[in-house]
């Protein structure tokens, strides 16, 4: 460490205390390499601040030094959005400790937590008062909801509640300066000029950090019903989901697809989780009805739908949740497969979104242009096939991967097939993971020029110095041209 970059942890110190100022040194792994151990960067320091005001005074001093700050909640991320990069002078701003459930209204329906709460605890405290939070995601008992709302988290129940983006009132947001934007309201209803609020969403902490918000809450859902189809293709799962659609509406909660390539990995790799029906087929369609009123019979017009598609011949079989400890033992699967996807070799993932009515022509198509040119990958798939994300996964034997720039070569390979199969069906590369450092080169390949340009403008005129989070969605410098 530079003796310049030595002489900035004491005013770090003296900001959160000793304690709260990790050093660079051999505890700093859990917080310079991402998830799936990808990326490694490197910080003079990790910080641990307490409040918003902290959070501002932090950035206040190495916006005045030109040092990078890298927001970080829980990194559980796929792209590498929190990890930092290897430039020297990267100082990261870890959120744990702003954990605070600062109100809940059952009235408003509403709860306001500052941006280290864990998305469990956030589910946790709407329930204390009878009230739902939706938002659900394999990493829901370390991932921060300020991530969440960071990168636009999506899920499993964005079919019926929408993405991260439509869960969100209000905001509290450190910005590069140190100013605090306070967006913190509670309002339904507000037509006061630009909605400010979401050029943070998503925007993966390069514009400013997030350190509260307000948040929409539900009546919890207290009748359910579960069950789960073997389906020959992806054309059978889509006329299902609009025979639901046009039987049960919204009581359509959850739509997931996994293909039976996607459920062998986690069985081959993952000994804690049972798959609890036999694979005979080669896509499997999990299908939940949920209500809000207790004692409602879901049973009955799910299995009117699912019988009436068997004697149509789109499903192979149905097997129903009887409990609802059967009704978890599937879910376990489903939120089982990023796990049993790193365990089973190098993971080359994708996060694309095309139309509803081009899902099947999309996953026929990348997969076998995929197996033509990288015959040796394995690929497997999962989504929410509801709204039009299904997840492609290239799995590639380590052996085949020590060499880095090859490596690259094969990913880079792969990337582009997809890409330009998305863009073919009218799609995009990213539905909920974000762009992160991962998917830099592929966003700048196919997104419209003007689209990158209007990024860049509103990046420069929050972060001219590009000192927030650098690296993330645009190269190094992106607040530049």
């Amino acid at each position: 460490m530079s003796d310049s970059f030595q002489d900035a942890l004491p005013g770090l110190a003296d900001i959160v205390g000793d304690k709260h100022v990790i050093p660079s040194g051999p505890d700093h792994e859990p917080y310079v390499v991402d998830w799936r151990g990808r990326y490694h960067g490197r910080a003079i320091a990790v910080v641990k601040p307490a409040s918003t005001a902290e959070v501002a005074s932090i950035v206040k001093y190495c916006a005045a030094r030109q040092l990078a700050i890298v927001p970080q909640g829980g990194n559980t991320g796929m792209c590498g959005a929190a990890t930092p990069d290897d430039r020297a002078g990267n100082v990261v701003i870890r959120l744990d400790r702003l954990r605070a459930v600062r109100d809940v209204s059952p009235l408003a329906n509403t709860i306001t937590v500052e941006a280290g709460c864990i998305l469990a605890e956030v589910q946790n405290a709407a329930r204390s008062v009878d009230r739902y939070f939706p938002l659900s995601l394999g990493a829901e008992g370390s991932c921060q909801i300020g991530g969440n709302i960071s990168t636009n988290a999506g899920g499993t129940a964005v079919l019926r509640y929408g993405p991260t983006r439509d869960l969100v009132l209000g905001l509290e947001v450190v910005l590069p300066d140190g100013r605090v934007f306070n967006g913190l309201r509670a309002l339904r209803k507000d037509n006061t000029g630009y909605a400010l609020k979401q050029l943070f969403i998503g925007a993966e902490g390069t514009l400013g950090i997030v350190t509260a918000a307000v948040l929409k809450l539900f009546a919890p859902p207290r009748s359910f019903a579960l069950a789960l189809l073997k389906l020959q293709g992806v054309e059978q799962a889509l006329e299902i989901m609009q025979r639901l659609r046009g039987t049960v509406g919204d009581r359509l909660g959850s739509l997931e697809i996994m293909s039976r390539s996607q459920i062998e990995a986690i069985a081959q790799t993952v000994p804690h989780v049972t798959i609890p029906f036999e694979l005979t087929t080669p896509w499997y369609l999990i299908v939940e009805l949920t209500d809000t009123l207790a004692g409602v019979d879901l049973d009955e017009p799910l299995a009117t739908v699912l019988a009436a598609a068997m004697e149509a011949g789109l499903a192979e079989d149905v097997i129903f949740a009887s409990n609802l400890a059967q009704a978890k033992a599937i879910w376990v699967v489903r939120h089982s497969v990023s796990e049993g996807n790193k365990r089973s070799g190098y993971v080359v993932s994708h996060d694309s979104v095309v139309p509803l009515e081009r899902q099947a022509a999309f996953v026929t198509n990348v997969e076998a242009r995929i197996k033509a040119a990288v015959p040796h990958a394995r690929v497997v798939m999962h989504g929410h096939i509801g709204d039009g994300n299904i997840h492609v996964i290239a799995l590639i034997d380590r052996a085949r991967c020590q060499d880095g720039a090859a490596t690259a070569a094969l990913v880079a390979e792969i990337n582009e097939i997809v890409d330009d199969e998305t863009a073919a069906q009218g799609g995009a590369i990213s539905a909920e993971h974000g762009i992160g450092i991962t998917n830099c080169g592929r966003l700048a390949r196919v997104t419209n020029p003007l689209d990158i340009e209007l990024m860049r403008d509103i990046k420069r005129l929050l972060d001219p110095n590009g000192l927030i989070n650098p690296g993330k969605i645009f190269s190094a410098g992106g607040a530049r041209r």
